[in-house]
C-alpha cells in the first residue's frame, strides 16, 4: 500500500511540471506569431494611439517572462484571455464548452477501438498461423492504412439518410441516444486505425506471453489452457496494450480536431478553425493549452491503471 501511494504521489507532483512545461512552449511558439492581438481586438478601424493603449493595458509590451507569469497567474483563475472586437468574449468560455465535446468523441473512438481490438488481437494470438489470425492481419493492416478524414468523408457519403452525419449535436444527458448516433459514425472513423495498430499490439503481447515456460509448464501439469489463458496470460499480456493505448488517446484527440470539422461537430476542432481563420492568437494558443493538459492528465490516469491490471508494478 505504501508503494501504491508513493507511486500516486509521484505521479500528482509531476502534473504540475509537466503543465508549466506543456505551458511554457505553447506561450513561447505564440509569442513569435507576426499577428498583432491588439489589431485583432480592436478591429480594422483603431488609430495607433487605441491599438498602443491596448498593449500597455494588457501587457503585451512586457518581456516575454513577465507576459507568461501573468498567463499562468490569469490561467490559474480561469481566464484565457478574450477575441474578437471588444472584451466579452471570453476564451476559456469557448473552449470549455467545446472541450467535453471533443472529450465524448475521443473516447468513444477509444471504446470502440478497444471492443474491437482486443478480442481479435486475443483471438489472432490463440490461432497463431491458422487462417484467423492470417484474416485478422490482413483486417489489421488494412485498418492501419485507412486515414481516418478520408473513411470519414466516405462514412458521409455512405450514410446520409441513415445515421445523422450533420446538424447539432443533441445533449448527451438529455438525448443519449440523438447523441450516440451522431457521434457514431465520427467515432468509428476516428477508431478504426487505432483497432489496427491495437490488434497487432495486443497479439504480439498474447505470443509472447504464451511462449513463456510458466506457461507450458502449468499446460503440462494438466491445467486447462483456457483457464492459464484468462487468470495468467490476459493480466500481464495486457501491459503492453494499456500503455500503448494511452499514448493513443493523444491521436485520437488530435484525429478528432479533423474528424469534427468534416461532420460538423462543434468541438475543438472548430475552435481552432476559428482561431486560425480569425487570427485570434489567445484562441489558438489556449485551445492548444487545454488538449495538451487534457492529454497529459488522461496519460496520468493510465500510468495509474497500471497497478491495477498487474500489482507487480506497486513494487516499482
Amino acid at each position: 500500500m505504501n508503494n501504491l501511494i508513493r507511486l500516486i504521489g509521484r505521479r500528482l507532483i509531476a502534473l504540475p511540471l509537466m503543465v508549466l512545461g506543456v505551458t511554457l512552449l505553447v506561450s513561447f511558439i505564440m509569442s513569435l506569431s507576426p499577428i498583432d492581438p491588439a489589431y485583432v481586438a480592436l478591429g480594422e478601424n483603431a488609430t495607433p494611439e487605441m491599438l498602443e493603449q491596448f498593449r500597455v493595458d494588457n501587457g503585451l509590451n512586457d518581456p516575454f517572462l513577465v507576459q507568461y507569469g501573468n498567463y499562468i497567474v490569469n490561467m490559474l483563475q480561469g481566464d484565457l484571455g478574450t477575441y474578437g472586437v471588444g472584451s466579452g468574449n471570453l476564451v476559456s468560455t469557448k473552449v470549455f464548452s467545446a472541450l467535453p465535446i471533443t472529450l465524448g468523441l475521443t473516447f468513444f473512438g477509444l471504446f470502440i477501438a478497444v471492443l474491437f481490438s482486443f478480442p481479435l488481437g486475443i483471438l489472432a494470438a490463440l490461432y497463431r498461423d491458422k487462417w484467423p489470425d492470417q484474416v485478422i492481419r490482413v483486417l489489421s493492416v488494412a485498418s492501419i492504412a485507412t486515414p481516418s478524414f478520408w473513411l470519414a468523408m466516405l462514412l458521409v457519403l455512405a450514410f446520409m439518410g441513415v445515421l445523422p452525419v450533420s446538424g447539432p449535436l443533441p445533449e448527451f444527458f438529455s438525448d443519449p441516444g440523438g447523441w450516440f448516433a451522431r457521434m457514431l459514425l465520427p467515432a468509428f472513423a476516428l477508431a478504426v486505425p487505432v483497432i489496427g495498430q491495437m490488434t497487432r499490439i495486443v497479439r504480439t503481447s498474447m505470443v509472447e506471453e504464451l511462449d513463456r515456460d510458466y506457461v507450458r509448464t502449468a499446460i503440462g501439469a494438466g491445467v486447462p489452457k483456457n483457464i492459464v489463458v484468462s487468470r495468467n496470460v490476459l493480466r500481464n499480456a495486457l501491459i503492453t496494450p494499456v500503455t500503448v493505448l494511452g499514448l493513443r488517446v493523444g491521436y485520437l484527440m488530435g484525429g478528432a480536431v479533423v474528424i469534427e470539422i468534416i461532420f460538423g461537430i462543434r468541438g475543438m476542432g472548430q475552435v481552432l478553425l476559428d482561431g486560425i481563420t480569425n487570427n485570434w492568437v489567445f484562441v489558438v494558443q489556449g485551445a492548444t493549452l487545454v488538449v495538451a493538459m487534457a492529454f497529459i492528465i488522461v496519460n496520468i490516469i493510465v500510468d495509474l491503471l497500471y497497478v491495477l491490471i498487474n500489482p507487480r508494478i506497486r513494487a516499482v
